[in-house]
């Protein structure tokens, strides 16, 4: 049995990742991957489907006995990726899906080089303070500080292997499981299918 594909996946605050996500998922088969955070749960979020909400202690206890695959601070919260149920995903052949910040995607690249890394961006920063605003959950100073943290994010966008553009939805879609399907496809993934049929 093969592998599953580790889709990491980061963007802005605000570029609407979380619904181009969600969208993909109803026409593929992955593990959505569930980060951890210190940060307090907005409304309507459950703890263990959006995020495993812990205190700022556990979270580094668990960090600290190596229970995560990466973490990192994000405008004063911390975010990580319980790493057993990601390795039983993909050892099962189940591809796993993790939405995490650029500094953790930065940390996985390091150590999970075979995955696949994709960059969601706004159709431009002005588009993304308009988002951000119409959410209405955040103060100006805060929405201010989410645009030029975007800005710092979309620079690291060149480390990625993909970039999708989030515009007009149904496309951002479409081209972000284009990404997956081509990746399934790469020689380096079939090595085992050429060898059958080399092999008569």
């Amino acid at each position: 049995m093969s592998k599953g594909l580790l889709i990491v996946v980061s963007a802005p605050s605000g570029c609407g990742k979380g619904t181009l996500l969600e969208e993909a998922a109803k026409q593929t088969d992955f593990y959505y991957s569930v980060s951890a955070t210190t940060r307090a749960p907005r409304e309507g979020e459950k703890d263990g489907v959006n995020y495993h909400f812990l205190t700022r202690e556990r979270f580094m206890e668990i960090a600290d006995g190596g229970g995560m695959l990466e973490y990192a601070e994000y405008c004063g919260n911390l975010y990580g990726t319980p790493k057993k149920a990601v390795d039983d995903m993909l050892a099962s052949g189940r591809d796993v899906l993790l939405e995490i910040e650029v500094q953790g995607a930065l940390k996985v690249m390091e150590k999970c080089p075979e995955a696949v890394f994709i960059f969601i961006l706004p159709p431009s920063l002005e588009t993304l303070r308009e988002r951000l605003e119409k959410r209405g959950t955040e103060s100006a100073e805060v929405i201010a500080e989410r645009v030029s943290q975007a800005e710092r994010e979309i620079k690291e966008a060149y480390k990625y292997g993909y970039a999708v553009v989030n515009d007009e939805l149904d496309k951002a879609v479409g081209d972000f499981l284009a990404i997956i399907r081509g990746e399934k496809l790469a020689v380096k993934r079939n090595g085992e299918a050429i060898d059958r049929v080399m092999g008569g």
